[in-house]
């Protein structure tokens, strides 16, 4: 089994057709963006269809309208169109940064997606290759993708409290985030803009932990110690 992506459709009628020639029993199967799935859309009218633009991280295959040559080879070598959504594209690029060492932008990263999220479970029962088809990313993205990432993961966390506006009690605060062993990314105090009075400030907190559970396990500990977490 292959596993790729599709925008006009072009990667994966060429490689359908090759694969497909040499070894009949390959099974091909195409991944789009749930954003912009024309391909998907067009299959299953038998026509090309168009749909309206989307912004979507997976922008080298957003393509609105499939070709009509790409759309006969996309029906007769590709056994399944498969979609997946901005989350799970987002989180591929994050894994195979972290596993792989891999750039990828988002539409080289939709067929990892897919087999990422058990949308091909007949993947688990075949030697199975996938295509990266791009690593053309904006490092602002990137960045951006990597921070929500980790915030899926518990990996950061933004917690907002309330602490006593009196001498001590952020360093308090801190030292309890400190024995919990985790890591303060940023921290903003606020006694001006809050609904709580002159008696009262409030802290957002930008945390990283090693994962879902430190977290909680860092949020009971707060809780316990008398602080309001949200």
């Amino acid at each position: 089994m292959v596993i790729l992506p599709i925008g006009g459709g072009g990667l994966i009628s060429g490689v359908g057709l090759a694969l497909k020639t040499l070894r009949p029993g390959i099974k091909i199967i195409g991944v789009q963006t749930a954003a912009v799935p024309s391909m998907k859309k067009s299959v299953e009218a038998g026509t090309p269809v168009t749909l309206p633009p989307r912004d979507t991280i997976a922008d080298g295959i957003a393509v609105q309208r499939p070709g009509e040559l790409t759309l006969r080879y996309v029906e007769r070598y590709v056994d399944e169109i498969v979609t997946v959504d901005e989350e799970e594209i987002a989180n591929a690029i994050l894994l195979l940064l972290e596993q792989e060492k891999t750039v990828a932008e988002g539409a080289g990263a939709c067929a990892l997606a897919a087999l990422s999220n058990g949308y091909v479970p007949a993947a688990h029962d075949r030697s199975t290759a996938i295509v990266l088809s791009g690593g053309n990313i904006d490092v602002n993205v990137l960045s951006r993708i990597i921070d929500r990432g980790l915030a899926k993961d518990g990996r950061l966390v933004q917690w907002e409290l309330y602490i006593h506006d009196e001498p001590g009690a952020l360093e308090n605060l801190l030292l309890k985030v400190g024995e919990c062993q985790a890591n303060v990314i940023e921290i903003h105090h606020n006694r001006t803009f809050n609904q709580l009075g002159l008696a009262k400030v409030q802290v957002q907190l930008t945390l990283e932990t090693r994962g879902g559970e430190h977290a909680a396990e860092v949020r009971a500990a707060l809780e316990a110690a008398g602080y309001l977490v949200s």
